[in-house]
């Protein structure tokens, strides 16, 4: 904890004496806790087990239903926040998008946990029964699976976003942020607006190249997928018949 916030207090020093760039206390708050929380979960465990190559999609967990990435973002100066999100099939086809411009704020929390109500609330706009939403703030997500204080700043805004869980099958999911640019794009997008609240009924153009790729990933991984299936079952054919 203390190595987190002597980092972050320091990062935020020369934020402001070298770039003239002032960060404020609860955006330092975020990303400590987000540093000690990464922090922590790097240590959890103290085995010697050999590495796992990872590999980081934007349907990590190959679910086969509606996907919702979203994300929050803090950029420029002055500071703008914004906020976007997507919706795509389990094949990775666009169905729909989001960005906006929270307007006096500089709250990186506050505009992860907006993406994330408008996300769901487009969702059930639009009737989606079933529904996995990914999201790379760890922060955001404990908040909204946890029970924060009645007290909080976002108390409100966390009590909406889990009436809007509790109304269909929704499901939230932690990412890297590796796996979440499509979203990522979009909440930049939204803070360089000036427009509260858009929707993209069709992708932007500098959004089809993430699509595309994010897409041809999971046709290559559904591909070795299959191989790997109809070769454990030829192996199991062939003991059957021995």
């Amino acid at each position: 904890m203390f190595s987190a916030c002597l980092w972050w207090s320091w990062r935020r020093r020369n934020s402001m004496c070298l770039s003239n760039e002032p960060m404020p206390l609860n955006q330092l708050s975020f990303y400590i806790q987000n540093s000690i929380e990464d922090i922590s979960s790097s240590f959890s465990s103290m085995s010697q087990a050999v590495p796992i190559e990872k590999h980081v999609r934007w349907n990590n967990n190959n679910f086969d239903c509606h996907i919702l990435n979203v994300d929050g973002s803090c950029i420029g100066n002055p500071i703008r926040a914004g906020f976007g999100g997507l919706i795509r099939n389990s094949a990775g086809l666009f169905l729909a998008g989001f960005s906006g411009f929270l307007p006096f704020s500089t709250d990186i929390l506050q505009a992860e946990l907006t993406t994330i109500y408008h996300g769901l609330s487009m969702a059930k706009e639009r009737g989606i029964p079933d529904l996995v939403r990914y999201s790379d703030s760890l922060l955001s997500i404990n908040l909204i699976v946890g029970n924060p204080s009645r007290y909080h700043v976002h108390a409100v805004l966390i009590q909406e976003i889990k009436e809007l869980l509790s109304q269909a099958n929704y499901t939230i999911v932690h990412t890297l942020r590796e796996g979440n640019h499509c979203a990522d794009l979009l909440a930049k997008c939204g803070a360089l607006s000036d427009t509260s609240f858009h929707i993209h009924h069709s992708p932007p153009d500098d959004l089809l190249p993430l699509l595309k790729t994010d897409a041809f990933l999971f046709l290559c991984f559904s591909f070795s997928f299959f191989l790997a299936f109809v070769t454990q079952k030829k192996k199991s054919n062939l003991i059957f018949q021995c």
